[in-house]
Order: structure tokens, then C-alpha cells, then sequence
């Protein structure tokens, strides 16, 4: 018996090896893009995290990026890996998701969204269920339905708000209470479907789909939207307090143009679209805000096939990572790229910039559903003497709102 483990193992073992060095001969016939694959197993993992855990993440792509170039090859999260911080490359990968790339992201990401969540879908399905959310999430949704209830409920929050108020805190929902409250809107819904009541809305279309998902798949994908919106929304809000703190003069133009729309209304009178489209220099705030914050520091994906770029050749099997992040960060593409300065937005070449430079929502097949309504959401003023990009200020009901960065 001891013999026949021990003859199994030596077997496995030489076959592992042998799959390496024919694995790695034929990498070396392919022009990969430079690089360093690092330890073996955790290859840079712990480089990538620990640069990302200060003040200034930027070192890890930014070294690499001065030694190899904007396409270069490393390791990370337990495979070789090819990292993009060069726009039509990035743009080349969106726009061939399907094709020659496929959404692949590292297992602790699908662990946290859940399998049915819209980022890990593939094929047809993917394709329904994207356009099934962006039609519930367009402009016109949100200019004759969900703006009056983004105000409303601002509102609401804002005059809840006593004493010392984190800014973070307040932009969350709370994760398991939603959860909750949409199995009993689901089952509740599904009884009234199957009694014949219709409603034109995001569930009622779930329920009614040819796919007959159960209400465990229902609550997976609503959540796994929620999740994916509110941790980025109050992120994107919280920094946007912060730049505009650091920079007084873009805070005290955005006041002004805010004071001006509400001077026009009666105190109880709610935001409509027409205001939302007549604030030029909030536009440009919420367009720096997202250059700079990069909430989404870029997508994974993986090759369906050998890929030649740029006179590489990205191997079928593996990763790669296009960063937008390295993009938007880039002197090369943003003059300053470092500097918060929302009057960039108002020249024209800053309102032109190529889409494939300017990507905080991704884009291609996988262009965030919900992009719209997040500018929406963060552009939203509240009531003229509570203003809601105020921070480590006092308003003028004395409410002291301090901002509380969050680790991780």
C-alpha cells in the first residue's frame, strides 16, 4: 500500500512538472508582455494589497508602468495576470467582452456578490438581465419617478440629522434588513402575480421572465445590485465632501450655483430634472469626483483564446486587469492628473476627452446599468441651509458633519 502511495505521488509529481516546462516552453514562443511574475503561488498578491492599504496605491502599477510599460505581466491572486494602463487597450478589452474576453474576477470578489449576481453573469443571460436593469435605471425612470424620491428622501435624512453626524454612515443602508425585507416583497409579490395582479416594475418583469427564477435567485440579483450600488455611491459621496473641503473655491462656486436654483423655489418645492440639467459646475464636481475617486479601479477578464495587442500576445487562460485607475491618474491623459480640479471639465477638450479615457463606469456590454443614477444621486442638493456637499463645516443650523474614513 505504501508502495503504490508513494508511486501515485512521484507519478502526479512528474506530471505536474512536465505540464510546467511544456507550459512555460510555450510561453516562451509567445511575446508576452514584459514583467514579473514574482514569488511562486502568491507571485506580487502581497505587493498589490499592501500598496493598496496607503495613503497612495498608485506605486504598485505606477513602478511597473516606468519599468515595463503600460502593458506588463505580473501575478496576482493566484494567477498570472496582465495588467492594462494604456486606453485603447482598455477600451479593446470592453469592447470585446463575449468575444475574446470573458468576465472573470478572483474568488473572494464572487463569494462576496453572490453567483447570481449581474457582475458574474455570462452569455444571453447576462445580456437580459443588463438590459432588463438599465431599463429601470435610464434617464427617463429617474427624471419621472425616482428624482422625487431621492429628494424626498434626502430630505427626510437631513432633518434627522442631530448633533455630530459620519457622513459615511448615514450614505448606507444597512445590508441584512434589506435582504430581508425583499424575501417578504418577493413572496408577497409572487402570490399577487400568481392571482393575476400585474405591476410595471423592475420585480414584476423578474417574476414574470421566461426564466422562472425562485425567490432565492430574485433576492440574490436585487441584492447583489444594492450591494454593488451603495457601497459606491457612499464612498463616491463621502470623497466628494472631502475634495470639496480641500478645495474652497470650487466649494464655495458649487454653493453658489446651488443657491441659485434654490433661491427659484418655495422652501417645500422639490428638484426637478430641469435643475439637475442646469448645474454646469456641479456636473463638472461629479465628473472630477469620479476621474479621481475611482471607486471602480478597473474590471478583470479573462482570454478566450490567444490575443495578439499592442505585438503581444496575451495567453487563452489568462487574466488580465484593465485599470482605469492608471487612466484617469495619468499626466499623460489629465494634465495634474493628481490634483482635484473640477474646472478642467469646462474646456473643451475636458468635456471631449475620448471614452475610452474617461471610464468610471466601465463600459461595452458591461457599462454600469446604474450610471445615470449614481451621478444623480451624488450631484442631489438638499435644502438651501443644508447643503449636502458641506462638510467640516458648520451649516447654518450649526450641525457639525464630520467625514470618518473606513480601512479596507
Amino acid at each position: 500500500m505504501a508502495f503504490l502511495l508513494q508511486y501515485i505521488f512521484i507519478t502526479a509529481f512528474i506530471s505536474a512538472v512536465s505540464f510546467l516546462l511544456l507550459r512555460s516552453s510555450r510561453h516562451r514562443r509567445l511575446r508576452l508582455p514584459p514583467g514579473n511574475l514574482g514569488l511562486p503561488l502568491v507571485g506580487e498578491t502581497f505587493q498589490l494589497i499592501a500598496a493598496y492599504k496607503t495613503e497612495n496605491p498608485e506605486p504598485f502599477i505606477d513602478e511597473r508602468v516606468r519599468r515595463y510599460g503600460s502593458i506588463f505581466t505580473t501575478h496576482v491572486f493566484g494567477e498570472p495576470t496582465v495588467f492594462s494602463a494604456e486606453p485603447e487597450t482598455n477600451r479593446f478589452i470592453l469592447q470585446n467582452e463575449g468575444k475574446l474576453f470573458e468576465c472573470s474576477y478572483p474568488g473572494s470578489i464572487s463569494n462576496l456578490l453572490g453567483k447570481h449576481s449581474l457582475l458574474l453573469m455570462k452569455g444571453s443571460l447576462h445580456k437580459k438581465m443588463h438590459s432588463l436593469t438599465m431599463s429601470f435605471a435610464n434617464s427617463s425612470i429617474i427624471k419621472d419617478h425616482l428624482l422625487v424620491d431621492i429628494d424626498r428622501l434626502i430630505r427626510l435624512n437631513l432633518d434627522s440629522w442631530t448633533d455630530r453626524v459620519f457622513l459615511m454612515e448615514e450614505a448606507k443602508k444597512a445590508r441584512t434588513k434589506v435582504a430581508e425585507a425583499l424575501s417578504l416583497i418577493v413572496r408577497e409579490r409572487r402570490k399577487e402575480y400568481e392571482r393575476g395582479a400585474k405591476k410595471n416594475d423592475m420585480l414584476a418583469a423578474l417574476l414574470a421572465g421566461d426564466d422562472k427564477f425562485s425567490d432565492e435567485q430574485i433576492v440574490d440579483f436585487l441584492v447583489a445590485l444594492l450591494v454593488a450600488g451603495y457601497e459606491t455611491t457612499s464612498t463616491i459621496m463621502t470623497l466628494a465632501v472631502k475634495f470639496l473641503t480641500e478645495t474652497p473655491l470650487a466649494l464655495a462656486q458649487l454653493k453658489e450655483e446651488h443657491e441659485g436654483i434654490r433661491a427659484k423655489k418655495s422652501e417645500s418645492e422639490a428638484l426637478q430634472w430641469s435643475d439637475y440639467k442646469s448645474m454646469p459646475f456641479t456636473q463638472c464636481v461629479v465628473n472630477e469626483t469620479l476621474r479621481v475617486a475611482n471607486i471602480i479601479s478597473g474590471v478583470f477578464r479573462r482570454a478566450m483564446t490567444d490575443i495578439n495587442i499592442k505585438g503581444y500576445t496575451i495567453p487563452k487562460g489568462w487574466r488580465v486587469f484593465a485599470s482605469f485607475r492608471a487612466v484617469h491618474l495619468d499626466h499623460n491623459q489629465f494634465k495634474d492628473a493628481r490634483t482635484f480640479n473640477p474646472w478642467r471639465w469646462q474646456s473643451k477638450s475636458g468635456i471631449s476627452c475620448p471614452g475610452n479615457v474617461f471610464t468610471p463606469f466601465g463600459g461595452g456590454p458591461r457599462l454600469c446599468p446604474g450610471y445615470e443614477l449614481a451621478r444623480v444621486e451624488l450631484w442631489e442638493p438638499a435644502e438651501e441651509d443644508k447643503l449636502v456637499f458641506f462638510p467640516t463645516t458648520r451649516t447654518q443650523k450649526r450641525y457639525p458633519i464630520n467625514v470618518r474614513r473606513r480601512d479596507g
